[in-house]
């Protein structure tokens, strides 16, 4: 679901700000879901402006902090009662 959407703001912008709200009861992600979102990332690592991530998950935090080094825009990490704050933050301009 995520990586057509992300395609199609790409053909229209040329750079994006990626909103990623995870719930609190998400179980994991299939290997091959995560590679394609993978491949988005990489093949378009230039056109990242920002990236919200909302969740209370703490492995996804700690992975996305693990790994924010790659994002090339600033990536944050909210809290599910903070989801109003990352709206704002990923929505504000530059």
């Amino acid at each position: 679901m995520l990586v057509p959407a992300v395609e199609r703001a790409l053909e229209t912008h040329d750079r994006v700000r990626l909103y990623y709200e995870i719930s609190p009861d998400f179980a994991g992600i299939a290997p091959g879901a995560m590679w394609e979102d993978f491949k988005v990332g990489v093949e378009h690592l230039t056109r990242w402006e920002r990236v919200a991530v909302v969740t209370d998950v703490d492995w996804i935090r700690q992975t996305v902090r693990l790994f924010s080094f790659l994002i090339p825009g600033p990536a944050k990490i909210f809290a599910t009662s903070e989801a109003a704050a990352a709206r704002a933050w990923i929505a504000a301009p530059r």
